[in-house]
């Protein structure tokens, strides 16, 4: 006589996010799965690594605001160490630099937390499986940012100070540059950014996610 014998969760997933209560509403769904099994949990970035190093998940579920350390720095800090790690980012952040940011570090997929239940199991199972399939509307948001130059550290820094309502004297004094240098990194951020002024201009950092308001 043969007895139907349970098997084993084959897919181990870890939880980064920072907030208890979505831990929780997470690992509830992902249990509920026959073949996954959530293995262990963290709510700070800075924590993320030693927890892989120890546990060796499968997969990791990674939101992108945390303490201590982000999850774009704590998805490179992993697969550093670990190149097959295999990382989702998980978050209620749908900017196209976001976006751009997590994929270029290294995650596999990116889904936003008000997706619906069944697509988080079936992510999973796909990027186990080595595919690194995006939603629709996850896809079309990084194709648009991929028609956007790059910016460079010092380009982010002046922008990161027009946010803050600093003026093109105050920036250059943060930044031990001229005044003329800053109205030189403007005139080249309204070219990548395709925006007429300094208010065009902060308006698409914050709306493309690439300065974020604290």
């Amino acid at each position: 006589m043969k007895r139907n014998l349970k098997t084993a969760p084959s897919i181990k997933v870890m939880i980064v996010d920072d907030h208890p209560s979505v831990r929780k509403g997470i690992a509830a769904l992902i249990e509920c799965e026959p073949d996954m099994k959530v293995v262990g949990d963290t709510g700070n970035g800075l924590d993320a690594v030693p927890l892989y190093r120890r546990l060796k998940p499968d997969v990791v579920l990674m939101d992108l605001r945390l303490p201590g350390m982000g999850g774009v720095e704590a998805t490179l800090a992993i697969r550093n160490e670990f190149p097959a790690a295999r990382i989702i980012i998980l978050t209620t952040f749908d900017a196209d630099e976001d976006i751009y940011r997590a994929l270029q570090s290294g995650a596999k997929s990116y889904l936003l937390k008000d997706s619906p239940d069944d697509e988080l199991p079936k992510t999973i199972r796909d990027v186990f499986a080595g595919s690194e399939k995006l939603p629709e509307r996850v896809a079309e948001l990084f194709n648009q940012r991929q028609q956007r130059a790059d910016l460079t550290p010092r380009e982010l820094d002046v922008l990161a100070l027009l946010i803050k309502g600093r003026s093109n004297k105050e920036i250059g004094s943060n930044l031990s540059v001229t005044e003329d240098t800053v109205k030189a990194h403007f005139r080249t951020l309204f070219t990548k950014l395709n925006v007429r002024d300094r208010t065009e201009a902060a308006i698409s950092a914050i709306s493309h996610g690439i300065v974020h308001l604290d």
